[in-house]
């Protein structure tokens, strides 16, 4: 039974950071690419980052939102996958979910969220003042 659980959300000021962590079990996960997405209030969800697997060629993807600021990186021991983010910025509040549709790759289109059969249940990063 594929399953993720996302954690380390939470309330930050503008400019600071947080790492999530998407905690994976019912599959290997050096074998398969993750993604993390987020979904604010009234908004669709929508992809932040993805990474390949290990076993493919790792490469990282980023909206361009994000791109500079974000860092997605797994370790695979520890069937984790983090997202870094520094340098928050209000619109980056959201509820965050990491989710896998169980291929090796990204692909071009991992920013699409109903590629995605499996999700975690999510964790809530709010950044104000």
């Amino acid at each position: 039974q594929v399953q993720l659980v996302e954690s380390g959300g939470g309330l930050v000021q503008p400019g600071g950071s947080l790492r999530l962590s998407c905690v994976t079990s019912g599959f290997t996960l050096d074998y398969y690419a993750i993604g993390w997405f987020r979904q604010a209030p009234g908004k669709e969800r929508e992809g932040v980052s993805c990474i390949s697997s290990s076993d493919s060629d790792g490469s990282a993807y980023y909206a361009g939102s994000v791109k500079g600021r974000f860092t997605i990186s797994r370790d695979n021991a520890q069937n984790t996958v983090y997202l870094q983010m520094n340098s928050l910025k209000p619109e980056d509040t959201a509820f965050y979910y990491c989710a896998t549709d169980l291929y090796r790759a990204c692909g071009d289109s991992w920013w699409a969220a109903r590629l995605y059969a499996n999700w975690g249940q999510g964790t809530q990063v709010t950044v104000s003042s």
